[in-house]
């Protein structure tokens, strides 16, 4: 079996960390090598920049943040993760190309055409083999967080953004699947795993 390329998606709070720790166990449980891996970062230049682009108080045009954002992701893809899978290694990564659509298309309101170019430019157009979309409320989401980063602090306007367009994005994502972030952490892995090739393995 070739190596999958596996994307967590989903607002802050809606569990990604989580569900990357608990799949990276399950699949390493059942044999399967793993790199599990987060944007912005994943690499020394990523994740410099993800301080950056996370730090509170810190006034970043919204191109600017795209850009440091898109930066850390090419640095990410030719580092991280087409090595990994050229190793045969699954790479299960928190963060991809639809958080730049959803956050800063959908969120901050730049050109969506614009943000799938500079994504094909830092990926060279890899696509993941699976998504999946941690769907969170908004409302659910912002109780959850405290304002660690500038993201958290946007307020409830600018996720619900976010979310509309997670959802709308999700349905052209080939095999790509929403997931209710508000049940338990095991319940969402179940449904993670149930969508997987592991019969065999």
């Amino acid at each position: 079996m070739k190596p999958l390329f596996i994307v967590l998606e989903g607002p802050d709070a809606s569990g990604k960390s989580t569900q990357l720790k608990l799949l990276s166990e399950a699949l390493g449980a059942q044999g399967i090598p793993v790199v599990a891996t987060r944007e912005p970062g994943g690499t020394p230049v990523g994740e410099k920049l993800r301080e950056l682009v996370l730090a509170p108080g810190l006034a970043i045009h919204p191109l600017t943040e795209l850009l440091l954002i898109v930066a850390a992701r090419h640095e990410h893809v030719e580092k991280v993760i087409r090595p990994a899978l050229a190793d045969g290694q699954w790479v299960l990564c928190s963060r991809y190309t639809l958080s730049s659509l959803a956050y800063q298309g959908w969120g901050r309101g730049l050109d969506r055409d614009l943000i799938r170019q500079l994504n094909e430019l830092a990926t060279g157009g890899l696509e993941p083999d699976h998504v999946f979309l941690l769907d969170l409320p908004p409302a659910v989401a912002y109780g959850r967080t405290r304002e660690r980063d500038r993201f958290e602090g946007e307020g409830l306007e600018f996720f619900t953004r976010v979310r509309v367009g997670y959802l709308e994005l999700i349905r052209s994502v080939p095999r790509s699947h929403v997931l209710d972030g508000t049940l338990p952490p095991e319940r969402v892995l179940g449904e993670i795993l149930a969508h997987l090739p592991l019969s065999g393995i």
